[in-house]
């Protein structure tokens, strides 16, 4: 072609209409968004099936995206055949690959709402599944999704699935030596799914972390600590350390010493252990299994009340309420008993006449 037709009023024309094709198809991916779209998600949110919706919202932004590569394609093959240019096949199958990404990116981001699918199953269902196990599941549903979609790329681009496979099982042991922190992270993970220490939700502690568990993937484990903090610690760590898992608790300890001072005479210190005893055996929010309350030790500067005793609750803001609330019963009654706190002191005694002597041989010297 010459550089007269490009300038020429039919080239002009035939671009003009390319690129009106493509606003064309702009202009359906905006009244898409707009009507139909919001239409639909409507009324798919007035259905008892919830999920329906979520796959609208999955596919919202690859629809779009849709509209845009079509009008593309379709403005670049019309203008190509209008100048007589064949369009190459490569140029068709990047459009086969865009269809196919467009579709997994659409698959991807409903995967992320899977774990609410698993929780829908649990609570519709007879089929249990462990919450331990909802954040794996959810993975493992994306990674299945993004391997089926690299090997349709790579068949639509001519590559051999059975040559890679083959060059991977040819690479496993390069690959093996690499990845060994991966790997062990990952049966980490299999170990704390399969012997289940805790759950997501649980409050945990370990020697290298304390908080509530967040998430579990294929490598770390994800851990809210009391300060806010998100810590992500590798599955082969955790699975080796040993862990307290404080949610699983049944009743929470209450356990101290009462320091009553050595001017409190017998009776009142009976009395007072008696009346302790009473009040922590008959509160409700105590679990009346094991209760002690003892007087214990000759302390250096105190008589020790030992008390130990569980309560039922172990809600950590109704613990502290009930151990606020026998806290200010026990002063009530050491106060009723006229008894004292022991103060931590020291009392030093000098004798008289050690000092009278060492004076006057100050004196005797001066």
């Amino acid at each position: 072609m010459t550089w007269e037709y490009f300038i020429s009023i039919d080239h002009l024309i035939d671009l003009g209409i390319a690129v009106g094709i493509f606003l064309l198809f702009m202009l359906f991916r905006k009244l898409f968004t707009k009507y139909v779209f919001s239409i639909l998600l409507k009324l798919t949110r007035k259905t008892k099936i919830g999920f329906l919706s979520n796959i609208l919202v999955a596919f919202e932004k690859p629809v779009q995206w849709l509209f845009t590569i079509i009008g593309l394609y379709v403005a670049i093959r019309y203008y190509g055949i209008s100048i007589g240019y064949n369009i190459p096949s490569f140029v068709s199958s990047l459009m086969s690959v865009s269809f196919v990404l467009l579709f997994t990116w659409g698959l991807m981001r409903l995967s992320s709402s899977t774990s609410a699918l698993f929780r829908k199953i649990n609570e519709k269902t007879d089929i249990k599944i462990d919450e331990i196990l909802i954040p794996i599941l959810s993975k493992t549903v994306q990674f299945v999704i993004l391997a089926i979609a690299l090997t349709v790329v790579l068949q639509e681009f001519g590559y051999n699935i059975e040559a890679f496979i083959a060059g991977l099982g040819l690479g496993g042991l390069a690959i093996s030596l690499a990845a060994k922190d991966a790997l062990a992270n990952f049966l980490g993970g299999i170990v704390i799914i399969s012997e289940k220490p805790f759950t997501i939700g649980d409050w945990i502690l370990t020697p290298s972390v304390e908080g509530t568990v967040e998430d579990i993937t294929f490598r770390t484990t994800k851990i809210r600590t009391f300060a806010d903090a998100l810590v992500a610690v590798p599955n082969a760590q955790l699975a080796n350390e040993p862990i307290t898992n404080w949610s699983k608790m049944n009743k929470r300890q209450i356990t101290f010493n009462l320091a009553l001072s050595y001017e409190t005479p017998k009776e009142k210190l009976q009395t007072i252990v008696q009346k302790i005893e009473s009040l922590v055996k008959n509160h409700p929010g105590i679990d009346p299994e094991t209760i002690f309350v003892k007087f214990d030790t000759y302390n250096d500067s105190s008589l020790d009340v030992f008390l130990y005793f569980f309560t039922k609750t172990t809600a950590w803001g109704e613990f502290l309420a009930i151990k606020e609330e026998i806290n200010f019963k026990i002063l009530d009654i050491v106060k009723e008993e006229e008894a004292e706190f022991a103060l931590s002191a020291r009392k030093l005694y000098v004798e008289n006449d050690t000092l009278t002597d060492s004076n006057k041989s100050l004196r005797q010297e001066s």
